[in-house]
């Protein structure tokens, strides 16, 4: 399954327990009539995806959904779901730094179909 949308917060890498499980959350909102704002998590090696991103950034998150059974101390059963994520790619073209002006397209520049090559030697020997 896939998410889309904008990123609205990336939290910090989080470690719990002895064995140093790390999580990491960021929260997608999604661009439509209704938006949502969707919870993700990252956990383990796949925390350090998020490196590269910041809030604003459109991406679309790759997801797995998690449930879970929990049985209380009282003897009650509750259930959890998660939205566990494992991939995530940035949508936005990459913008062109200030003072450079955009590449036109490939369509935008015509062949050179009357080329001759004993006009055009511009070769020093």
């Amino acid at each position: 399954m896939e998410v889309q949308g904008r990123i609205k917060m990336i939290d910090e890498t989080k470690t719990y327990g002895n064995n140093g499980f790390r999580k990491r959350e960021v929260v997608i909102t999604t661009e439509e009539q209704y938006p949502q704002h969707i919870l993700v998590e990252f956990v383990q090696d796949k925390c350090d995806l998020l490196n590269s991103y910041s809030e604003g950034q459109m991406v679309k998150v790759s997801i797995n959904l998690r449930g879970r059974e929990w049985v209380n101390p009282q003897g009650e059963t509750k259930y959890f779901n998660s939205v566990q994520g494992w991939r995530i790619e940035n949508l936005q073209q990459e913008t062109a730094p200030e003072g450079m002006p955009p590449v036109p397209p490939m369509e935008a520049f015509e062949p050179a179909d009357d080329l001759n090559e004993e006009e055009h030697d511009d070769l020093p020997f």
